[in-house]
């Protein structure tokens, strides 16, 4: 029980970090690409953020949905990314918390952010100043959309992902085995429990 604890927080204490990195440069770099776009432009980053949100969310759901089994079998075929779809399902509760929580929290945060702008260049173009009443009717109406795109996005693709969870998991599985072997990045790496199991048995 103290084992899962310590392994719990250290994980909460990486995953809160790695938040903190990634939201700074998301929110970085989405205000460098909406500074002097027009409002339009702004609309549709804002809609590719959303977008991004509800692929990482769908992603995460089947990633606990899925079935090691057919992974397995994949595997024995030597199909490429069937090993890493394997190693995903082992760890969905850690896999799902980073496509959930941290990437679908900071694209909603950034996603707001966004559309805070897009509603005041709007509102400029239309000769409306910051604080009047139109362009708070302006922001009121872009913000639900906003928000029920996300919302309704994410209840789809939810759906889409208990009822696809394999392929889904096996294509992301082949993306980490590309980036692995042309990029040489590896997402996650085996565990060594099970060499060690190994290295136990030859020595008996």
């Amino acid at each position: 029980m103290k084992d899962s604890l310590k392994q719990s927080l250290k994980w909460s204490w990486m995953i809160a970090v790695i938040t903190l990195v990634l939201a700074a440069i998301f929110s970085v770099i989405s205000t460098a690409v909406l500074s002097g776009v027009s409002w339009a432009i702004g609309m549709v980053i804002v809609l590719i953020i959303v977008l991004i949100g509800v692929i990482s969310d769908t992603i995460g759901v089947a990633a606990t949905a899925a079935n090691e089994k057919p992974f397995h079998a994949m595997a024995s075929e030597r199909l490429p990314g069937a090993k890493h779809a394997v190693i995903i399902t082992r760890n969905a509760d850690k896999f799902s918390n980073f496509t959930n929580d941290v990437i679908g929290d900071i694209s909603g945060i950034i996603s707001g952010t966004a559309s805070a702008y897009v509603v005041l260049q709007l509102g400029l173009q239309l000769g409306y100043e910051d604080g009047s009443t139109v362009q708070f009717l302006i922001s009121i109406l872009f913000t639900s959309v906003v928000a029920a795109l996300t919302v309704g996005g994410k209840s789809v693709g939810k759906t889409i992902a208990i009822q696809f969870s394999t392929p889904i998991i096996y294509h992301v599985g082949r993306l980490f085995y590309l980036l692995e072997v042309k990029l040489n990045i590896t997402i996650f790496t085996k565990s060594k429990k099970k060499k060690n199991k190994k290295k136990s048995k030859s020595r008996k």
